[in-house]
């Protein structure tokens, strides 16, 4: 194969991924947002997108790790409503923040714990255990407040939830995710942790036999999920100025389309996180538009009904067009 051809094959090879098709698609609809939506590149509804993705991204994070060890969590929602009125319970009775935030750290914490054992110590699907405990999570959260809301919180807690950083647009409730994205990110492209999940994702039984620990990683996916689900939470009721029982009700849908339209594969052991923030940008852009195009609710779950129906068909389509393409006219010849 002579030099050109190969980096000819190398910048085809490079190009030619689901990331990248995701990545043109995000920005020819921010494009179109901005010349064909009115008030969409203001600075308020910029900031406010921002906001409103917060919590799924968040959210996010943990799930990618999961469902690439295929495992999933649909009680992340349910998480994040208990969680919440656990924080507000404790701000109500006079706790500061200092102690109020890590105790509700480590209630989503005993949450995730729950959800892991189940899974790894008694053997059960994690789709049907999470399935279970989203009803009891949100449960608990009714027998502890009931049908009531609790909007009092403290002046910095609530700063924090309206405030931007400095003069930027960009607001405090995105920062948290900010900060821990490049560290998920770290952990599952360059340390062992990330290996061992790929591995347990690609073929579980090959895992075992590799020496991995299944269980304990599992279980430690499960508890970081429902830790990050609690700051969540408190990121939710500090925007919101409200924690009540049925907070952020169908967000795990959300999450878990914003992860597959990322290319992470349904099937496990597939996916990186630079999909997934273009399908976070994607998803927030559509968010947005659908709701400056006063667009209700219910129409937008289609929207995203939809859109994880495409996303599960188109990204697994698009890698086989892609990978055929690199085969058929990029394959070195063999006297090469």
């Amino acid at each position: 194969m002579t030099d050109r051809s190969k980096d000819k094959t190398d910048f085809i090879v490079r190009i030619g991924n689901w990331d990248n098709f995701l990545a043109a698609i995000t920005i020819v609809v921010i494009i179109y947002a901005i010349f064909e939506v009115p008030n969409f590149a203001s600075t308020f509804n910029i900031s406010q997108a921002v906001a409103g993705i917060s919590e799924r991204a968040l959210i996010a994070l943990p799930m990618v790790f999961l469902i690439i060890a295929r495992e999933i969590d649909l009680s992340v929602g349910s998480i994040l409503a208990l969680t919440s009125v656990v924080f507000g319970l404790l701000t109500q009775a006079e706790f500061s923040l200092y102690l109020a935030i890590p105790l509700t750290l480590l209630a989503g914490a005993a949450c995730g714990a729950f959800n892991g054992v189940l899974v790894t110590k008694l053997g059960l699907p994690s789709l049907v255990v999470t399935l279970g405990t989203m009803a009891l999570f949100r449960g608990i959260g009714y027998i502890l407040l009931g049908s009531d809301s609790i909007n009092d919180f403290p002046d910095s807690f609530l700063d924090f939830g309206i405030n931007t950083v400095g003069d930027t647009p960009v607001p405090w409730t995105i920062v948290p995710f900010i900060v821990l994205a490049p560290l998920f990110a770290i952990a599952l492209q360059k340390m062992p942790l990330g290996r061992r999940i790929y591995a347990i994702g690609g073929s579980p039984e090959a895992a075992r036999y590799s020496g991995i620990r299944l269980a304990r990683t599992v279980l430690g996916l499960f508890i970081t999920s429902g830790v990050v689900c609690a700051a969540a939470g408190m990121v939710y009721a500090a925007r919101l100025a409200n924690a009540r029982a049925n907070n952020a009700v169908g967000i795990e849908l959300d999450v878990i389309t914003i992860a597959l339209l990322g290319g992470i594969s349904v099937f496990g052991g597939k996916g990186k996180l630079t999909g997934v923030l273009w399908a976070l940008l994607l998803f927030a852009t559509i968010r947005n538009v659908l709701g400056l195009l006063q667009i209700g609710g219910d129409a937008q779950g289609t929207v995203i009904g939809l859109l994880l129906i495409v996303s599960l068909l188109a990204s697994n389509a698009a890698e086989r067009i892609f990978a055929g393409v690199r085969t058929r006219y990029f394959k070195p010849k063999a006297s090469e």
